[in-house]
């Protein structure tokens, strides 16, 4: 009849002392008469409920003060117990109910974090580890050849020893790859901010890049429309390093004979968009939300032969970042693939 899933220590102290009064007046009315059950009711009744009431609210209070201590883990002053305890208002169950709610939430969420950065630590360090060896055991093989008697032969000499130097090359850029990204990332990496003409620095990266362009008779130019000068506030050294590592990329996989354009686009006043696209391969829709991660690669053995650390993405993304920007790719698989990434504008265009 009574029962209830909400039933407060006021509600049950109440049921209790009507009982035990209603019980003792009808005894009291069978021994004593009308006025002695009146009587008794409400002593028992009052007694009842008030005794009720406290030996619930004491148990409950307790129950209350342990599961405190499992869902908060600073432990209070002595002067924090004083107020807790004589001076604040008590918790009610429902207020319990929520802050345990939103404990557990929260918990689940840690947990949730807790299990996406162990698989991520699992993968980055399986990565880590196959970048590291490939070109460790490359370099093994070949000096382990020259020392068995392969060094007596001039030819074969000159091939092994070439290949152990370009593999200890590959070696040296991941390290200083690392290096990079580990100084970005702890922010230790100052900017030095100057303005200039994005432009400018794009047709630089194009030249320094030539020879690798040539080789695929790739042409690089900046787009129609976009060659009025725009000049951007930004650490001059990093973007290039975002350039160079964009337009690499765009070389490496674009199509022989194809294009790789630049544009330059203002936005709001505020920001300058730059965009570096190829008419390549393409990236599949679902590796685009993982491909600034460290050594993420949507195809590890096509990647590894055309070479990279598999940071150089990562590397541009804190780049990026650091100035205040944002880059993102969009692409269609035999189309090409658009990287595109936002820098502070000179004050003067901004407010002009």
């Amino acid at each position: 009849m009574f029962e209830s899933k909400n039933s407060s220590p006021h509600f049950i102290a109440a049921i209790v002392g009507f009982t035990l009064g209603t019980i003792s007046a009808i005894l009291l009315e069978i021994a004593s008469g009308h006025q002695a059950a009146l009587i008794g009711f409400l002593l028992i009744a009052i007694t009842g409920f008030i005794l009720t009431r406290y030996l619930v609210e004491k148990f409950i209070h307790r129950k209350i003060n342990l599961i405190y201590k499992f869902i908060y883990q600073t432990k209070a002053s002595k002067r924090e117990e004083f107020f807790q305890k004589n001076v604040l208002p008590k918790p009610t169950i429902d207020t319990i109910g929520e802050e345990v709610l939103q404990w557990a939430d929260q918990r689940k969420a840690e947990m949730e974090m807790l299990e996406r950065n162990e698989a991520f630590r699992k993968e980055f360090l399986q990565n880590l580890s196959h970048e590291f060896k490939t070109p460790a055991f490359a370099i093994q093989g070949y000096l382990e050849t020259l020392i068995s008697g392969a060094a007596e032969i001039e030819n074969i000499r000159a091939k092994f020893l070439n290949n152990a130097y370009r593999n200890t090359e590959r070696l040296i850029h991941l390290i200083s790859d690392l290096d990079e990204i580990t100084r970005l990332e702890s922010g230790k990496q100052e900017l030095h901010l100057q303005d200039f003409i994005i432009q400018d620095l794009i047709i630089e990266v194009f030249e320094s890049l030539s020879i690798k362009a040539e080789d695929k008779k790739s042409i690089c130019t900046i787009k129609k429309g976009c060659e009025i000068p725009i000049m951007v506030h930004a650490d001059k050294e990093k973007i290039r390093q975002v350039l160079i590592n964009l337009v690499d990329n765009a070389i490496k996989y674009g199509n022989a004979e194809g294009k790789v354009e630049a544009g330059v686009y203002k936005t709001d006043g505020k920001n300058v968009l730059i965009e570096i696209t190829d008419d390549g391969i393409g990236i599949a829709e679902e590796h685009l939300p993982r491909i600034f991660e460290r050594f993420y690669r949507t195809d590890y053995g096509r990647s590894r032969n055309i070479g990279g650390s598999g940071l150089g993405l990562a590397i541009c993304k804190h780049i990026v970042e650091a100035h205040g920007g944002f880059i993102q790719a969009r692409s269609t698989p035999g189309i090409g693939t658009t990287f595109g990434f936002t820098l502070k504008a000179k004050e003067q265009q901004r407010s002009s």
